[in-house]
């Protein structure tokens, strides 16, 4: 059965390439670029033709021109074909095109085919499964990225250059795409021990760099947002911040397991597990505080109240002050007080010495006489006017 599905593939694939020379060029064909496209994806399910696949880079890199008539030609193969052999082939060579930094490619948007309900129809469907979900998953991811990278290049625009900070606000929810896209690679994955071929096992290679890279772009932003958040970050801020370290850390686990599960079926390119995302909790704490408004009612309530501490030599105060429309009253309360200021004292005592003792704990300074209390002698009400 094996033989006759590899005959038949074979057979088609030399059909479709007899058909490209036929067929005349124009602004989305060229039948040179097309016949190399086919033989990149042919139903040979040994090994990816990485010959092939690098002619087909190498047109892309003569001129961005071409980059047309290969999504075409690319889109029409994909949407005929019921081998997931032909479906990956292309899928992996889609995913080497968002490697060219080209404008083209970035405002490419949405992939111009659709595999999320791929099946194969050659193979048992008791088998066929495992394929079919791996496609799925794959097309899936690149489908999404290439919405990102269109994202991104757009806000770059609009910004007008890399000299233009992005908002906090859409760094945020950059933050949250990033992870939205690691999920979605994590589930790109073998279900099966039946799928232990040499074509899955290429096209996880190159799953696991886009891992690597993805997770270490994510993580270089998070600390950059964390302390932009501290500095200028109002509630709203906080809030969607929080909310992204909290799922950072719950994919932090899952990207522990993922590569754990990657070295035990034998992927060739598989590395150490990159250092999973760590915030200091104190910034956490900072975070929360900020969330919920704390940090700015603190702020606020020493303002209202006007309680300032400070120790300076010998001498420590608590000065507290209340500042209303009507009044503008100040205490101050001392231990031992440097200078006793009041311009009523002065007309009082008629040039009398300060003392630098509370007065109000030595009967030496008063406004009358002093005279020793007796049983039997009681002291006049002293008022001030």
């Amino acid at each position: 059965m094996t033989l006759w599905i590899n005959a038949t593939g074979a057979l088609k694939d030399r059909y479709s390439i007899w058909v490209a020379r036929l067929l005349p060029s124009g602004p989305c064909r060229n039948p040179d670029l097309e016949m190399v496209i086919i033989k990149a994806t042919s139903h040979d399910e040994q090994c990816m033709d990485y010959k092939n696949v690098q002619r087909v880079f190498k047109w892309l890199r003569t001129s961005p021109l071409y980059l047309q008539p290969l999504l075409y030609t690319l889109s029409m193969r994909m949407e005929k074909t019921r081998s997931w052999v032909v479906a990956l082939k292309g899928l992996m060579l889609i995913h080497g095109v968002f490697c060219f930094d080209l404008p083209a490619v970035q405002k490419m948007g949405r992939l111009p085919f659709d595999l999320s309900l791929f099946s194969d129809g050659h193979i048992n469907p008791n088998r066929a499964w495992v394929y079919n979900a791996f496609v799925r998953a794959y097309f899936l991811y690149l489908d999404q990225k290439s919405a990102f990278v269109r994202m991104e290049a757009t806000r770059e625009t609009k910004r007008g250059g890399k000299e233009k900070e992005e908002s906090l606000m859409e760094e945020l929810q950059s933050l949250e795409k990033l992870i939205g896209l690691i999920d979605l690679l994590l589930q790109v994955k073998p279900r099966s021990l039946r799928m232990n071929v040499v074509l899955v096992l290429e096209a996880m290679d190159c799953v696991m760099d886009e891992v690597l890279e993805v997770y270490e772009k994510f993580s270089a932003r998070v600390q950059r947002v964390v302390e932009r958040i501290l500095d200028m970050g109002g509630e709203e801020e906080a809030r969607v911040g929080l909310e992204v370290l909290r799922k950072a850390e719950l994919q932090g686990n899952k990207i522990t397991t993922y590569f754990n599960f990657c070295k035990d079926i034998g992927i060739l390119n598989v590395s150490d597990c990159p250092e999973i995302v760590r915030v200091d909790e104190k910034d956490i704490e900072e975070l929360i505080r900020i969330r919920d408004g704390e940090k700015m009612e603190s702020d606020e309530s020493d303002e209202e109240n006007g309680v300032v501490a400070y120790e300076d030599n010998n001498c420590r105060a608590i000065v507290s002050f209340l500042e209303t429309k009507q009044t503008d009253l100040k205490t101050v309360i001392t231990d031992q007080w440097e200078v006793f200021e009041d311009d009523l004292l002065g007309d009082v005592t008629d040039g009398a010495s300060v003392t630098a003792n509370n007065p109000f704990l030595d009967y030496s300074f008063s406004l009358v006489p002093y005279v020793p209390v007796s049983n039997n002698c009681v002291l006049p009400d002293l008022i001030v006017l």
